[in-house]
């Protein structure tokens, strides 16, 4: 009996462990919030981090999402013309880029570059007391170090989802009149056919939920990070890790609410 239960609570320990340290990382981050209502925000800090994300992100957001667009239209333009409705891969590819392509790919990386920077920035403070010091001069690094990298993430995901949008929908039109010969004119007039304004507050909003989710995840473990340079590296690590199952796990839910609540277009 025991060889049977015991991995089962150790299960339940481990699952039950990682959903309690969700709900640290979601206090932490709501407790940066109120600090920022309460005192203001730094405004330095703000405009140094959102520099920083844009620069380490920018062109590896742009490198991904062009290919990503071109899959895209590969295989919706393969099927569409199967069912000789070619001329439709277009509007096809406003759903599929705008509306999840964009907001995932920009938190996948924002994730992997801007937060993992800002994890290893915060571990190394940590390890090396600095945080410690903060504190004792009165200085809360929730509000002083945390809220800035928080809005920056949430602000420059927003900004960013619109240039993979772009750059989504060009690898696509570039595949769609080379290989499935779809004429440009056709290609951008089925545009408004699916498509409608609230796939792109949908797609804002999304984009802004993941980049502050990135940003959380990251300062939680950068900030509580313990065992020198390799418990650095770790926390590295776990952040990403996390941060890609919340975000395919909240873009489920998100998803799921959207198609309940929002009508959609119809031809």
């Amino acid at each position: 009996m025991g060889s049977v239960t015991t991995p089962v609570t150790a299960g339940s320990q481990k699952i039950g462990g990682l959903l309690r340290e969700i709900g640290s990382m979601f206090a932490t981050a709501l407790e940066s919030v109120r600090l920022g209502l309460k005192g203001g925000v730094p405004a330095g800090e703000f405009v140094e981090q959102c520099w920083f994300i844009v620069k380490v992100t920018t062109i590896p957001l742009i490198l991904a999402s062009i290919p990503f667009g071109m899959v895209i239209s590969l295989e919706v333009g393969s099927f569409l013309r199967q069912i000789g409705a070619q001329a439709e891969v277009g509007g096809a590819m406003v759903l599929a880029v705008v509306r999840e392509q964009a907001p995932l790919v920009t938190a996948l990386i924002v994730a992997g570059a801007g937060g993992s920077a800002m994890c290893a920035d915060l571990g190394s403070r940590r390890i090396r007391d600095e945080i410690s010091a903060m504190e004792v001069m009165g200085v809360n690094p929730l509000h002083r170090l945390v809220l800035p990298r928080l809005l920056a993430a949430t602000v420059v995901a927003v900004l960013l989802d619109g240039v993979v949008s772009v750059a989504g929908i060009f690898g696509g039109w570039y595949f769609a009149t080379r290989s499935i010969h779809v004429p440009s004119s056709s290609f951008f007039a089925t545009f408004s056919e699916l498509s409608q304004l609230a796939d792109l507050l949908f797609a804002l909003l999304k984009a802004a939920i993941f980049g502050f989710m990135a940003a959380m995840v990251a300062c939680y473990k950068g900030l509580y990070a313990k065992g020198g340079s390799k418990g650095v590296g770790d926390a590295v690590n776990q952040a990403v890790v996390i941060t890609f199952v919340l975000a395919f796990f909240v873009d489920f839910v998100l998803t799921v609410v959207y198609f309940n609540f929002v009508p959609q277009k119809v031809i």
